[in-house]
């Protein structure tokens, strides 16, 4: 990790400290150490089942697709891959650090370069078409309620779907049409050059020329390989659907029996939506309080209110963070895969 992530990591996480404070300023400690007293942990041991299942699927469908070719690739260096993004997303703005650190990753588990972009490109599409998909199922059911409680976000809601979508667009216009696609690129770069150095320009130009080319032709390759794709799709389902289920797991941990499990789930989604266009890493200041203003309805003690928030975060976000540390300072088994392929 270089210096620059390391002080973004210890900025998040004073960040987070300060927003953790600033969220019990209202809350009476003596009913929070209560609340915390009375928690019903086997609820909270399933909602880090869940959390646990989240990175497991993703690690899965990562070895899934590099194995898709014959390559040998183990579950330990598979799990690296969803941690080291998850830390790699929480200190990048736009959960921009995610990509290139997993590329990195890979790679020093012995997979080539341009194979792993591929690989991550595919894991993309599906896990971007899937939120699509989840995203417009959840604007039906909780869409009212969030405008309902906060119509000012739900504008933001709308313009993250907008660019999830666009960018799912996007990446089926390489797949399908790749000829016309490259021209597309082409046209959209002309007033960028206006404002670049040439040199500058032409390197870009060449770079998503490659990153194109190479997209294609994995995809031409991955959609011979309908069975894979489809079972890549079904699990990248169940993935989201463990993650989108914490808060009402959570709930259930802090004695809210009867809740409706749909619309729980579907404000959850929304709420990660929301998230995604935050330029701060991890979305830290407007994930709690999309949290705390959705889910004061289901929840209407303070301080129960506040855990569950806390409970959330360091589930969905802090605990993807600290263990992402863990896996990057593991080593990968390439020597022993190497060792495999020899024998």
């Amino acid at each position: 990790m270089s210096k620059r992530n390391k002080i973004a990591l210890a900025i998040m996480l004073a960040l987070g400290i300060a927003i953790f404070a600033f969220s019990l300023r209202n809350v009476n400690m003596h009913n929070l150490m209560h609340d915390i007293v009375h928690i019903h942990w086997q609820w909270l041991v399933v909602a880090v089942i869940c959390m646990l299942l989240y990175f497991g699927i993703e690690a899965l469908i990562t070895k899934m697709f590099v194995t898709s070719n014959g390559d040998r690739f183990s579950f330990r260096d598979a799990i690296r891959i969803p941690l080291i993004e998850q830390l790699f997303n929480g200190i990048t703005p736009f959960s921009s650090g995610g990509q290139p650190a997993q590329l990195i990753a890979l790679m020093q588990s012995g997979v080539e370069a341009g194979r792993a972009s591929s690989v991550l490109l595919m894991k993309f599409v599906v896990f971007q078409a899937m939120i699509v998909i989840n995203f417009m199922v959840s604007l039906l059911i909780g869409f009212h309620f969030l405008a309902e409680k906060m119509s000012y976000l739900s504008l933001f809601v709308v313009f993250g779907f907008l660019i999830h979508l666009t960018v799912i667009i996007g990446l089926l216009l390489v797949m399908y049409w790749h000829g016309f696609t490259k021209k597309l690129i082409s046209w959209i770069m002309i007033p960028i050059g206006w404002f670049v150095k040439k040199e500058r320009f032409e390197r870009w130009q060449v770079t998503i020329d490659e990153k194109v080319d190479t997209f294609y032709k994995e995809s031409v390759r991955i959609k011979t390989q309908w069975k894979l794709l489809a079972k890549v799709f079904v699990m990248t389902f169940f993935q989201l659907l463990f993650y989108y289920l914490v808060p009402y797991y959570i709930m259930l941990s802090l004695g809210y029996s009867g809740i409706n499990v749909v619309m729980v789930t579907s404000l959850h989604i929304l709420i990660v939506m929301v998230i995604s266009i935050f330029p701060i890493p991890g979305g830290s200041g407007g994930a709690e309080y999309s949290f705390d203003v959705l889910f004061s309805s289901f929840i209407h003690s303070n301080s129960k209110l506040a855990l569950a928030m806390l409970l959330w975060r360091l589930l969905t976000y802090y605990f993807g963070i600290f263990a992402g540390m863990f896996a990057l300072v593991a080593k990968p088994d390439k020597l022993k895969r190497k060792i495999e392929q020899n024998n």
